[in-house]
């Protein structure tokens, strides 16, 4: 069974979804001056709501 993915916004968190889509949709929010970040399926039900997620600290 291949991996799904959740992308997670400032709002919401998505519906589980392919890998492909998932970069797809983190690029829309991009193109719309959107934060959004990528995680495992199983991630996501470990963070279970957007105030949950550590946004990553670059650099």
């Amino acid at each position: 069974m291949a991996q799904k993915y959740v992308v997670i916004t400032d709002e919401k968190l998505s519906e589980p979804m392919s890998k492909e889509d998932a970069i797809k949709t983190v690029k829309s929010y991009d193109n719309k001056a959107i934060n959004a970040y990528m995680v495992s399926e199983e991630e996501a039900k470990r963070i279970k709501t957007p105030e949950n997620f550590n946004k990553p600290k670059w650099g």
